[in-house]
């Protein structure tokens, strides 16, 4: 449905460009060009950067800043109250918020942000966020969209975008009713992110009571040995790349630690063949064995394990054990999750680039182990109970999904003039202020074109010229 199609039914609406919304009293410029060079953490101005900006929402997380002499040396735009604020990189690519502080002359943005300040005799900056953060617009945004490894629009293409907009009292009233769903939305969400952590320490307290014996009513004794001590260890390796018989037509899996993201692996994007086996350092791991990423950035964060559904093998990031038949591989899974921490702290390898776990200290680390039927019971009770954590997490996900459904969906209706009813309107056509969204573009249009005689003429800069382009 066109712009046209929807305004149709509300005709005191109108549609314009971002750029021919903003008044001459108004800006429409990027962020500012501030290296690494140019910052101070002793200064007194902060320096607003892509991680702040919000779908809506400021998230407030840069701690950036610059001193008010280089600020004023770089000429930059210094935020006020209610700038909207774009994002022009994802993710999202386009999402925009309002700046939530007034302290003036205190906050300055990077590049990557575009700054929209509507002026005057405009719309309303609140409504014009909201119609930025809207699908459809977002949809035209992905549009113009350019660049390769990283995807970016430049202001002149966000300049293009048209938006809707009805007159200025019913777009107040929009935003009015727009934020108390949005609140009452936000309250659900809050809700669900609590129920999200609190599956998260039931996960952990599932884990804690299994290993100190509570799921078994056997009290026979338990013993503590390495992990080196529960079987067999293999190490992987990789193939040669430029050998296409290494590869072509492989059968036996080749797991990498981006493959390492359950429980259980039984498949992965690679498979190699028994030539491509034999020319290598990989081993064939058998079924059941256990996997640890020993060597990955995402050691910074967990310790990836997995148990082999079928025979395999891995490449030399990865570490396996075939456990002896007094171990069950589910066993030593679970323990090694419960201790995750207690590993990552113990066996962490110092002095690498990439994060690491020292193999010899991870082999060092003490299993307690007890007997075989004490072990599968132990799997079986924890399996059951994060079972029902796993189901619990699938419908918090689900819910916390439909919450965004149902965002997108009060914009849709909102900037398609069927979010007020009838007397809802009726009644803003009463307000002092009303007038038809045409007349109120054409007084954005001929303010623009009238001269300003006593406006002093911008300050430029080689640095904010370019970055203006």
């Amino acid at each position: 449905m066109s712009n046209e199609d929807k305004t149709e039914g509300c005709r005191e609406w109108a549609v314009a460009s971002i750029n021919n919304l903003i008044a001459s009293d108004g800006l429409f410029v990027d962020g500012d060009w501030i290296e690494s060079k140019d910052q101070d953490p002793y200064g007194d101005i902060r320096l607003i950067q892509l991680a702040d900006i919000g779908d809506g929402v400021f998230r407030n997380k840069s701690q950036r800043f610059l001193t008010k002499t280089t600020a004023t040396r770089l000429n930059c735009t210094f935020l006020e109250y209610h700038d909207i604020l774009v994002a022009r990189m994802p993710e999202p690519l386009g999402r925009a918020c309002l700046f939530p502080f007034n302290k003036k002359y205190s906050y300055v943005t990077a590049v990557d942000v575009a700054i929209i300040r509507p002026g005057n005799v405009s719309v309303d900056a609140a409504f014009l966020m909201h119609a930025i953060n809207y699908q459809e617009t977002r949809n035209k945004i992905s549009k113009l969209q350019s660049g390769t490894t990283r995807k970016r629009i430049s202001r002149s293409n966000l300049a293009t975008i048209d938006i809707s907009f009805p007159p200025l009292p019913e777009q107040r009233r929009i935003v009015a009713k727009i934020e108390e769903l949005f609140s009452e939305l936000d309250k659900s969400v809050e809700l669900l992110k609590t129920l999200q952590q609190q599956v998260k320490v039931y996960r952990q307290a599932v884990l804690k009571a299994a290993f100190e014996g509570k799921f078994t009513n056997d009290n026979s004794p338990w013993q503590t040995i390495s992990l080196k001590d529960i079987g067999v260890w293999t190490g992987g390796g990789t193939p040669s790349k430029n050998n296409n018989d290494y590869w072509d037509n492989g059968t036996i899996l080749w797991v990498s630690p981006k493959d390492m993201k359950c429980k259980v692996i039984d498949d992965t994007m690679n498979k190699i063949t028994t030539e491509g086996l034999i020319n290598s350092s990989a081993k064939l791991i058998s079924k059941g064995s256990i996997l640890f990423v020993v060597r990955s950035g995402i050691l910074r964060r967990t310790i990836p394990i997995a148990i082999a559904e079928e025979d395999l093998t891995t490449n030399q990031d990865i570490q396996s054990v075939t456990p002896n038949g007094g171990i069950q591989s589910e066993y030593i899974f679970w323990y090694c999750k419960a201790h995750e921490e207690d590993i990552r702290e113990k066996c962490t390898k110092d002095g690498t680039t990439v994060d690491s776990i020292e193999t010899s200290l991870l082999k060092r680390y003490p299993v307690k182990v007890c007997s075989f039927s004490n072990q599968k019971q132990i799997v079986q009770e924890i399996e059951s109970r994060l079972s029902v954590a796993d189901k619990c997490e699938d419908t918090i996900n689900q819910a916390m999904q439909q919450a965004e459904s149902l965002r997108q969906s009060i914009l849709k209706k909102a900037f398609e003039g069927r979010l007020l009813s009838e007397s809802e309107l009726e009644e803003i056509r009463q307000e002092p202020d009303w007038e038809p969204a045409s007349v109120l573009l054409e007084r954005i249009k001929a303010q623009k074109s009238a001269p300003d005689v006593s406006k002093p003429p911008a300050k430029q800069s080689s640095r904010k010229g370019k970055k203006h382009s």
